[in-house]
């Protein structure tokens, strides 16, 4: 018996010993929670009672070189509910319905969703959210928010782009420069109880947004006006696909407009335009936007027919090859090994010079030009000239060249491509190779971003682009401005003068691929002053109706848009004709 009572009292206190010995390892435990761990577990309890809600960073703005704001924002507001918070799901429900313009069973499973907090709608004007916000409903939260607005709609809408919902960039300059236009949100945290209701007079802890940087750009709104309002009236006049104008600045690249008609309404950029035949599915919907949205002047590559004729005379004067008072014959074709290649004159232009050549947009002369340079050589110069590559252009979306690899050109490629077929380049590709031919011969860096600025007005940085090595003498350069404004002055061209100034310029015809369809693209690239360029234009015009050449059609809007824009840029008249420069460089 005495036994059995040692063992009992052995149990307990064995058992009386554990409990102390766990006691002891539970205050320890505890004491260091307490001592060490106390922050931690403070701020985590602190965030059970913690409802965090996000503001909206404004946006930056973008603007032209002159200071005009071209794209803005609007203050609108966000709807949410937050479902503990509710006192009267039905009286919310049909409130918000009502003013939001939503079905009530859209409204109500969001009411009824239990989460910390549900977004009912975005974007809502103002004054709406301003009404919902005074009726003081419980468990409805309405901030404010900015919406992204764009003052001129469709104006350059190609070139701007525009935001989604969650106000990113999605296509243009807004995706481009997003890391400097988005800004940084900022944060509101109320405090609630247990079940998740914010308490009464408890103060709000509020973290404030940095708005994005402005963004300067070198477009002009005045310009681009001028420009967008020609490309409609010859897409208009000629039942044309589409026309695109852009002018530039050729000695450093800045781009004063950039216009590819039909544009789209930027403050509706999911709308396709009236008369599109609904698409049967989302698939077809989304391929129709991206068509709308599509800068061609960038993204699109065409053959650029009697244009290209600069670079291959360019590349000919350089290399020695040819010079202005040269003698050819065009009895209007030419036989390229088994092929019979066609000059625009059927019955031939003749003996000519160089120079005439290029002022009839001779077809046989440059191939001429071309056979005397040879492969090697006019590949050289392609890459020497900076067509193999892209532009570097400040916008998404840059397509490349399309060339014959250099083994796969024969005599037969090399004729076609002389006079700007069988390849294709980019309007803007163009455009800056041209602008590096006239300007003295430096090669240019098309661009649009000029500056970021903060909302202090701080320079957060000024955008840099490379000037180009010099592709070509200037010599050269100066017999090309020589022979492009004579061929205004007195050739193909003669439709792009101005009266009082000097102007230069090539026109072109070039026909699309598949040849049997006879669709064909105008087109026409022209600069002022011939003799110190200033300001450089191209336009091309897609599937013109009736008649489609080049000199007829595309040159004359060239030359009501310099007639507006010369004054404009304040670049004086000449004082008198051109002299006899022929007897300089001839």
């Amino acid at each position: 018996m005495n036994e059995n009572r040692t063992r009992h009292r052995g149990r307990i206190t064995f058992l009386f010993l554990a409990l102390a010995v766990a006691a002891a390892a539970l205050s320890g435990r505890l004491a260091y929670l307490m001592v060490f761990r106390s922050q931690y577990y403070s701020e985590k309890a602190e965030d059970l009672h913690q409802r965090e809600r996000t503001i909206k960073a404004a946006r930056g703005e973008i603007i032209d070189r002159n200071g005009t704001v071209i794209a803005s924002n609007r203050t609108v507001c966000t709807v949410s509910v937050i479902h503990n918070q509710i006192q009267d799901p039905e009286q919310v429900t049909a409130v918000l319905s009502e003013k939001l313009g939503l079905p009530e069973e859209q409204v109500r499973a969001r009411v009824e969703k239990r989460s910390s907090r549900e977004i009912v709608k975005t974007n809502v004007d103002k004054a709406v959210g301003d009404s919902i916000r005074d009726m003081g409903l419980a468990g409805v939260k309405v901030d404010e928010d900015y919406k992204r607005y764009y003052p001129y709609d469709s104006l350059a809408s190609k070139v701007l782009g525009f935001t989604g919902g969650d106000n990113q960039g999605i296509i243009g300059l807004e995706v481009k420069y997003e890391e400097y236009l988005k800004g940084t949100g900022g944060k509101i945290l109320t405090m609630t109880d247990a079940a998740g209701i914010e308490i009464e007079n408890a103060a709000e802890d509020r973290i404030e947004p940095i708005p994005g940087n402005d963004l300067y750009v070198s477009l002009d709104v005045n310009i681009q006006k001028y420009a967008e309002q020609a490309a409609y009236q010859v897409m208009e006049k000629k039942k044309a696909k589409q026309v695109s104008i852009l002018v530039m600045n050729p000695k450093n690249g800045e781009i004063l407009a950039m216009a590819s008609v039909p544009e789209f309404h930027l403050n509706d950029p999911f709308s396709l335009p009236e008369g599109t035949p609904a698409p049967q599915d989302e698939k077809e919907q989304q391929e129709l936007l991206n068509r709308m949205w599509r800068n061609p002047c960038v993204s699109d590559t065409y053959e650029p027919g009697s244009t290209f004729k600069i670079i291959t005379a360019a590349a000919g004067l350089e290399e020695g090859v040819v010079d202005l008072e040269d003698h050819f014959n065009c009895p209007g074709f030419r036989i390229v090994e088994d092929r019979k290649i066609r000059c625009h004159k059927t019955g031939g232009h003749g003996s000519e010079t160089f120079l005439q050549g290029m002022m009839n947009s001779c077809n046989p002369v440059l191939i001429d030009v071309g056979q005397r340079l040879g492969v090697d050589n006019y590949y050289k110069y392609f890459e020497q000239f900076g067509l193999m590559g892209k532009t570097g252009i400040d916008l998404p979306g840059e397509a490349s060249t399309i060339m014959h690899k250099k083994e796969n050109m024969g005599a037969v490629e090399l004729a076609t491509v002389s006079f700007g077929q069988s390849f294709q380049v980019t309007p803007v590709q163009l455009a800056a190779t041209v602008s590096s031919i006239i300007n003295g011969g430096i090669r240019v860096t098309p661009h649009l971003g000029v500056k970021a600025v903060s909302a202090d007005g701080t320079v957060i940085r000024e955008f840099e682009y490379p000037r180009g090595e010099r592709i070509l003498s200037e010599e050269t350069s100066a017999r090309m401005r020589y022979i492009l404004e004579q061929v205004v002055a007195g050739g193909s061209g003669k439709n792009a003068a101005v009266a009082g100034y000097r102007i230069g310029g090539k026109t072109a015809t070039s026909e699309k691929l598949p040849r049997s369809l006879k669709k064909y693209i105008s087109s026409f690239i022209g600069f002022a002053p011939a003799d110190d360029p200033q300001v450089l234009a191209l336009i091309t015009i897609d599937e013109p109706e009736g008649v489609y050449y080049g000199g007829t059609i595309a040159a004359p809007v060239i030359a009501d848009v310099f007639k507006n824009i010369l004054p404009y840029l304040g670049i004086p008249e000449a004082e008198e004709e051109s002299a006899s420069a022929f007897r300089i460089y001839g």
